[in-house]
């Protein structure tokens, strides 16, 4: 069974489903949105992420490094990747946190232990855990042991996922999940594969086949000023959701907003956003009417 890595974990959540909840985040992501606000989500690998305004330059990391990766300059700390093995002696050495490994190994009965500690908060709210990424449906088995355990202790599930993965997976995990919080970026085909990397033929499918199954969907959708905010898109993503079998969905607007740089800056790599924007509120009014004109309740946030 592939176990996953999870790089975060999020308690007292209150934007992953109903109620008070607990989140936990994989690492990996089968897609490379261009404003991804986790990045550190996409790789299935332990990364080290680096914050040169923290780094004291005391030269504890290069000391207790095995492989002498770590190099002292004038400015900071330099890592050379060649080298570098991962052990993550360095985070644990560093007296100001400038070094954090991001991506741990957690069983199935480890997590358990943590999320029931928050079952008071569940039970109080109608709350529950929110398995998120990255992609949580990279690790189907992994998932479904985890899921059942959950469910056996009675508390609710939910998972937030983008919707791509082979359609028997998806509909064996949905036999033991509450909930679907399921990404739709955009219905264009090619401006899809343009933003994310991938086509989105699968998982307009999927959405599909889930709605057919009667599962208990919330859509969310990216709002992306300068990608998907703009008439044709917001017409083509009411006119699918609401096409879609059964009940009519919840729709979830989450605006962009630009909160990722540090982190990349953190990984050592760069976007170029500049051509994306948060939308104004008029732009976010005038896509909740046209959900509206479809027979949809679309909201900001959740």
């Amino acid at each position: 069974m592939l176990k996953p890595l999870v790089f975060d974990i999020k308690r007292y959540s209150i934007n992953d489903g109903p109620g008070i909840r607990a989140t936990i985040f994989f690492k990996g992501c089968p897609l490379n949105c261009l404003w991804c606000h986790n990045p550190e989500s996409i790789s299935p690998q332990v990364q080290k992420l680096f914050t040169t305004s923290k780094c004291i330059r005391c030269g504890e990391c290069c000391r207790v490094c095995p492989v002498n990766a770590c190099r002292l300059t004038p400015e900071s700390v330099v890592t050379d990747n060649d080298l570098c093995i991962l052990c993550g002696q360095c985070a644990e050495a560093c007296p100001t946190l400038a070094i954090e490994m991001s991506g741990r190994y957690r069983s199935t009965e480890e997590l358990l232990a943590i999320i029931k500690k928050e079952r008071p908060f569940f039970d109080q709210s109608g709350g529950g855990v929110t398995f998120s990424g990255g992609e949580p449906l990279l690790y189907p088995e992994f998932l479904v042991e985890i899921l059942d355990a959950c469910r056996k202790q009675g508390i609710h599930c939910a998972i937030d996922t983008s919707g791509f993965v082979e359609t028997e997976t998806l509909l064996k995990v949905a036999q033991y999940t509450d909930l679907f919080l399921y990404d739709l970026k955009m219905v264009d085909p090619e401006k899809h594969k343009r933003y994310t990397g991938v086509a989105n033929r699968l998982i307009l499918e999927n959405l599909q086949a889930l709605a057919g199954e009667g599962a208990d969907i919330q859509v969310r959708i990216p709002l992306i000023g300068g990608v998907n905010d703009d008439e044709g898109s917001i017409v083509a993503a009411a006119a699918f959701v609401a096409s879609l079998p059964g009940e009519k969905r919840l729709v979830s607007l989450l605006p962009f907003h630009d909160v990722a740089g540090g982190k990349d800056e953190k990984l050592g790599q760069a976007r170029d956003l500049s051509a994306l924007y948060e939308p104004d509120q008029e732009t976010l009014q005038r896509v909740i009417e046209v959900f509206s004109g479809y027979g949809l309740t679309a909201s900001v946030g959740g």
